[in-house]
């Protein structure tokens, strides 16, 4: 990682539009971590869980659940950048995700964020930043997604 990228206010974090915000650490995806997902979600699949059918089937290898890679965005986020000055800031959503690379069980991912838009809302504004979660070593992305953020100053 490069170093937090530190906002003072909204009205500098908006300024960035179009703008890389950085790049998160190397995280290590575990089978506890994959295991505790699929409590969490119910999501048992084999592909997920069980080790030894896993390396028989399609992977190799265990994979991490899709929505388990997308639910690290805050994680990854909390070490690219912060806008200081906010009452809070709230998931308002996802305008577009998609998983082209399954993430095997002990694969090392990492995350970079683009500022792709800034909007007024009544309460604030309405950030979009797109994100791509890599997985070292292998040629596609584990998941690109555009998370909606609200922002309230």
């Amino acid at each position: 990682m490069s170093g937090m990228r530190i906002f003072s206010d909204l009205g500098e974090f908006t300024a960035a539009a179009d703008e890389r915000l950085g790049q998160s650490d190397w995280h290590t995806v575990t089978q506890e971590q994959i295991n505790l997902f699929a409590d969490a979600t119910g999501d048992h699949q084999w592909i997920h869980v069980d080790p030894e059918r896993a390396a028989t089937g399609p992977f190799g290898a265990p994979i991490a659940h899709g929505y388990l890679t997308l639910s690290l965005i805050p994680m990854f986020g909390r070490e690219i950048y912060r806008v200081e000055g906010l009452r809070m800031g709230i998931n308002y959503g996802l305008n577009k995700v998609r998983f082209p690379q399954a993430v095997t069980v002990g694969s090392k991912i990492r995350a970079s964020a683009e500022l792709a838009q800034v909007t007024d809302v009544p309460q604030g504004k309405q950030a979009v930043v797109r994100w791509t979660i890599e997985i070292d070593g292998e040629p596609k992305p584990a998941c690109v997604a555009e998370m909606v953020s609200l922002l309230v100053p």
